[in-house]
C-alpha cells in the first residue's frame, strides 16, 4: 500500500536520495547538533507510527494531540501520526488547554504536569527530547515515557486500515486541514516561496512554531528540500552556520547573502 497524505512526501524524499541529510536541528541553549537522513527520519516516523497503532489503536478517525516545540523529534512524531491516517491536534502554544478532546497526547516533559490535571480520557507519552533519544529522567507521573517505548516499535510501518485523503489531517487554532488538503496546501506555499529541490533552509524554531507545520516541515518536504532547525540560535552563529551547512534560504531568520523565504526585494 503506497503511503498517502504527508507520509507520501516523506516516502519520495527517502526513494529520492535516502542517506542525504533531510532534518538537522541545532539547539543552541544546549550546544545539540542532531543530523537526520531520509532513511534516519524514515525510521523513526514507522517506529512511532507503530507503537501509536500498536499500544494506543490510533488509526483513521483517531485524534492526536502535540504539545512539542518544534524540533527534530516533533517531525517524526507528526509524519508518524499522519502515516496512521490519524488527525494531528496541534498548538503552538503553553495554553494546554487547547488539547482537550484528544485521544492520544504527546508532550514535552516540561508540560506534563498541567496535562496530568486535566480529568480527560486521553493517554499521554511524554517527551524528553533528549539530543540522542533518551528516555525522561527525574519524571515520576502517569504518562508512559516515548523514547522508552518507541525502541522496541517495529522499523516499517503498515497501517491496518488504509488513511483517507478526505479525513481531517490538523487541526490547529481555526485551521483544519485533510491529510490531502496538507500535501495540496504544503506544495502550494513551497511553490509560492519558490522553494525547489536544491534548497536547504534555515528554519527559526519561534518562528516556525507560529507559522505551523505546514510551513516548516511539509513544504520543505513537497519541494524536495532539507531542512536547518534552531532552536534558541545565537544570532552571532548563524551567518558561519548557514555557510557550513549550505543553507540556500531562511524562513524567519535574515542573513546577509542569503535569501529570505516570504520577503520580497521590495521589503529587503
Amino acid at each position: 500500500m503506497p503511503p498517502i497524505g504527508p507520509a507520501a512526501l516523506l516516502a519520495t524524499a527517502r526513494d529520492r536520495d535516502p542517506a542525504r541529510p533531510l532534518v538537522t536541528h541545532y539547539d543552541d541553549s544546549t550546544g545539540e547538533r542532531v543530523e537526520l537522513s531520509a532513511t534516519t527520519l524514515d525510521n523513526w516516523v514507522a517506529k512511532t507510527a507503530n507503537l501509536l497503532q500498536d499500544e494506543f489503536d490510533v488509526g483513521p478517525g483517531s485524534t492526536v494531540a502535540v504539545a512539542l516545540p518544534v524540533h527534530w523529534q516533533t517531525a517524526a512524531v507528526l509524519l508518524g501520526i499522519w502515516s496512521c491516517g490519524a488527525a494531528v491536534l496541534d498548538t503552538a502554544s503553553e495554553d494546554d488547554g487547547g488539547l482537550t478532546g484528544a485521544d492520544v497526547v504527546l508532550a514535552a516533559q516540561d508540560r506534563l504536569a498541567a496535562l496530568e490535571e486535566d480529568d480527560g480520557d486521553a493517554e499521554l507519552l511524554g517527551l524528553s527530547l533528549h539530543p540522542l533519544g533518551a528516555g525522561m529522567a527525574g519524571y515520576a507521573g502517569q504518562a508512559r515515557d516515548f523514547a522508552l517505548e518507541v525502541r522496541t516499535s517495529g522499523d516499517r510501518f503498515m497501517p491496518y486500515s488504509p488513511p483517507d485523503p478526505a479525513a481531517t489531517g490538523l487541526v490547529a487554532g481555526g485551521l483544519e486541514l485533510t491529510l490531502g488538503g496538507l500535501v495540496e496546501a504544503a506544495r502550494e506555499l513551497a511553490g509560492r516561496l519558490g522553494i525547489g529541490p536544491d534548497d536547504r533552509i534555515l528554519v527559526d524554531a519561534q518562528v516556525a512554531a507560529e507559522a505551523g507545520p505546514v510551513a516548516w516541515l511539509l513544504a520543505p518536504l513537497a519541494a524536495g528540500a532539507s531542512i536547518v532547525l534552531c532552536r534558541y540560535p545565537f544570532a552571532e552563529r548563524l551567518p558561519e552556520r548557514a555557510a557550513s551547512e549550505r543553507v540556500t534560504a531562511t524562513l524567519g531568520r535574515s542573513i546577509d547573502g542569503v535569501r529570505e523565504l516570504g520577503r520580497t526585494a521590495e521589503e529587503g
